[in-house]
C-alpha cells in the first residue's frame, strides 16, 4: 500500500513545444505543480507557466543518455511523491511514444506511489498538422508506423512492410542515422524513388519541412544542416506536406535509382 502522505506523481505530456498545443489538464496540473522534473526538449514557453515558486528539475537527454540515469529519475519522482509534493514529470511529445514513461509508471507502481498518465499531442501528430502532412490518407496510406531510429543493432531491427505504397513510416530519432536509415529501407525493398519529408522543429516558430526522396536522405540531413529535434516521414503521403523542395542533383539520384534497380 501507498504511503499514505505520498502524493500523485503526473506524467504530463507536453507535446512538441508549441504551448498552445497543451491539454487544458496539463496546463492546470504545471501551473500547481510544487516540482517538474522536465526533460530538455520541453520548451522554455511551457515551462513559463509553471508557478515562480516551483522547483525545475532538468534531466535532460544529451548525446542518448540523460543527464541523470533513467533509474535515478524514477527514484527521485518516487522520493518526491514520498515528500507530498504536487510532482510533475513533463516530458516532450506524450509520455508513453518513446518517452519512457511506462518505465517511470512502472517504477511508481512497485514503490507502491499513485500515478496518473496524462497524454500528450505528440511529436508526428503536431509536426505532421503544422505541416499539412496526412499520416493517412485514402489516396496515399491506410495505414502508419513509428519507430525510434536512434539506438544500438538498428541494421537488425526488422522493418520489413513498415513502409512503401500504401504505408507511412514515421522515424523518431533518426537525423544522425539518416543515411545508415535510407540504405536500411533501400535493401529491404523500398523504393529509392519514395518521397520522404523532415520535418524539423516541429511546431516551433522555427520550424522547417524539406522534401527529397529516399535515396538522397542522408545527403540531404547534411546538405541542409538538419538538426534534433526532427522527425522523418517515409510515404507517398509527403507529396501532400506544405514542404520545401530540396532534392539535389536530380539526373546522378536518377542513375543511382536506375542501377539499384537493375
Amino acid at each position: 500500500m501507498a504511503d499514505k502522505a505520498s502524493s500523485t506523481v503526473q506524467l504530463v505530456g507536453a507535446g512538441p513545444g508549441d504551448p498552445d498545443l497543451l491539454t487544458i489538464k496539463a496546463a492546470r496540473l504545471i501551473a500547481q505543480a510544487d516540482v517538474i522534473v522536465h526533460d530538455g526538449l520541453v520548451s522554455d514557453a511551457i515551462l513559463a507557466l509553471a508557478s515562480p515558486h516551483a522547483e525545475l528539475i532538468s534531466v535532460a537527454k544529451q548525446r542518448s543518455r540523460h543527464s541523470m540515469p533513467q533509474e535515478a529519475i524514477n527514484a527521485l519522482l518516487v522520493d518526491l511523491a514520498r515528500e507530498g509534493r504536487n510532482v510533475v514529470r513533463l516530458k516532450g511529445g506524450d509520455p508513453f511514444i518513446f518517452g519512457r514513461g511506462g518505465e517511470e509508471v512502472d517504477a511508481c507502481r512497485a514503490a507502491g506511489v499513485s500515478v496518473e498518465v496524462v497524454a500528450g499531442i505528440s511529436a508526428a501528430i503536431g509536426s505532421a498538422a503544422m505541416a499539412q502532412l496526412p499520416l493517412t490518407h485514402r489516396e496515399a496510406s491506410s495505414a502508419v508506423s513509428f519507430v525510434a531510429g536512434q539506438c544500438k543493432g538498428l541494421t537488425d531491427q526488422d522493418w520489413s512492410g513498415l513502409a512503401g505504397r500504401g504505408r507511412t513510416l514515421v522515424i523518431y530519432m533518426g537525423v544522425a542515422t539518416a543515411g545508415e536509415i535510407a540504405d536500411k529501407l533501400m535493401a529491404d525493398g523500398v523504393s529509392p524513388a519514395i518521397p520522404v519529408a523532415v520535418l524539423e522543429n516541429g511546431t516551433r516558430a522555427d520550424m522547417r519541412t524539406l522534401r527529397t526522396l529516399l535515396a538522397d536522405l542522408g545527403d540531404m540531413v547534411a546538405r541542409e544542416n538538419v538538426v534534433s529535434p526532427a522527425l522523418i516521414v517515409v510515404g507517398d503521403v509527403a507529396t501532400h506536406a506544405l514542404a520545401r523542395d530540396v532534392l539535389a542533383n536530380w539526373a546522378a539520384i536518377g542513375e543511382n535509382i536506375s542501377e539499384m534497380r537493375s
